[in-house]
């Protein structure tokens, strides 16, 4: 019998970049691979690229927006690594080499990247999820306590996508876009003021940002537990909005409302 040689732990880094966005290195050890998830500004990658010691070989774009695609053009000039975006997106990402579309996947290092559909913040975003890393790139579709502001898609797109990442194995890590978790917990708290879990999860927020700690990668059982967009289906939810009897996408799109407002 061949030996089979048991995949690697990818080893995943968060890159702050901006005022409060977050681009992400995915590693794998054993090949030397390096992944990089949206390129909000080339500096702050190469810095982490450099300090570790890693090439850059493929760069994973999850939607269009400036402030998730301005760096790619000097991090594939410095790098040469290759493009991967959405098909729905491509006619407005940099020039890809790879297009890929909801449904379909593809080898990291010996491990599958899933493609799932994220429209709602905009049409042809697209989340990376990888099953055995338990890591789900979401960028600004869900968010850590929240979800990306609906400036193309339909609530009845968000709340598809949110449903779907709702699916997923409860210890899959969230690697979302943004800090923006403080100002989602003073919103959620709005939603859902007798939520213990939420009520605890707010406090280790103000906490962590105190100590300029990042608040992202979330788990999503504690999405579930505490965001108020993931439990718009929920009874509880509902009752407390007074909205008992009204659709789930009828909840979302009011939640979604108010925090516009918020």
């Amino acid at each position: 019998m061949p030996e089979i040689t048991p995949k690697s732990a990818l080893e995943i880094v968060t890159v702050a970049a901006l005022s409060d966005n977050y681009d992400f290195l995915v590693h794998d050890p054993v090949s030397g691979r390096t992944a990089l998830v949206d390129a909000a500004d080339p500096a702050p990658i190469l810095d982490a690229l450099s300090e570790r010691g890693w090439t850059l070989d493929e760069i994973w774009l999850t939607h269009h927006h400036w402030d998730h695609i301005d760096g790619a053009a000097g991090v594939f000039e410095a790098t040469g690594a290759t493009l991967t975006g959405a098909k729905a997106d491509q006619h407005r990402l940099p020039p890809l080499t790879r297009v890929i579309e909801p449904g379909q996947s593809f080898d990291f290092a010996g491990h599958e990247v899933q493609i799932l559909g994220a429209d709602g913040h905009t049409v042809g975003h697209i989340a990376y999820y990888i099953p055995d890393a338990k890591a789900l790139f979401s960028a600004d579709s869900l968010m850590a306590l929240g979800c990306g502001r609906l400036f193309e898609g339909t609530p009845e797109q968000m709340w598809g996508t949110l449903s779907r990442f709702a699916a997923l194995p409860g210890d899959t890590m969230v690697y979302s876009g943004h800090e923006y978790t403080a100002s989602n917990a003073r919103f959620a708290r709005t939603v859902e003021p007798d939520n213990t879990a939420l009520q605890n999860r707010a406090k280790a927020i103000e906490e962590a940002r105190a100590k300029g700690e990042a608040t992202v990668p979330s788990a999503l059982s504690l999405e579930l537990a505490t965001n108020p967009f993931l439990r718009a289906g929920l009874t509880p939810v509902k009752q407390a909005l007074g909205m008992a009897e009204a659709s789930d996408v009828a909840v979302f799109t009011e939640i979604r409302a108010r925090k516009d407002r918020f």
